[in-house]
């Protein structure tokens, strides 16, 4: 019988590529289907971006088209690249004022993004070893 965690390292590292890649894809779809396109683009605006809903539709497709290009395991490091920058960027506009702490001790802070960053740094790596 293996031992925990009962996967090898690439098994684990398909799993957390698919994992990241619904994350994207969920977010995007909600974004789509709660109707929150207008409000994300006027907050965009209100943070001095023109086209706020030029860009977030610009957002909302990279995070569809990207998450199922990551699912399928193509274009990853390139993925991964501009997924990281998008996080990034949404720390600097959003998540940074709010804290770290997204849960129980705080409101919509960084600590998701900056995981996510992680993962996708093991992801954009693990592509290159093979």
């Amino acid at each position: 019988m293996q031992k925990f965690p009962f996967l090898t390292l690439k098994q684990s590292l398909l799993i957390l590529r698919i994992a990241v890649a619904v994350i994207f894809l969920a977010h995007a779809v909600v974004r789509i289907c709660n109707g929150t396109i207008p409000q994300f683009a006027a907050f965009m605006e209100s943070k001095g971006l023109p086209f706020g809903v030029a860009w977030v539709w610009a957002i909302t497709a990279y995070e569809i088209a990207g998450g199922l290009l990551l699912l399928l395991g193509m274009y990853t490091r390139l993925l991964a690249a501009g997924f990281i920058i998008l996080l990034l960027v949404g720390i600097v506009l959003i998540h940074a004022s709010l804290g770290w702490f997204v849960g129980e001790h705080g409101t919509g802070g960084c600590e998701y993004s900056f995981i996510l960053i992680v993962a996708l740094l093991v992801i954009a790596a693990e592509k290159r070893q093979v």
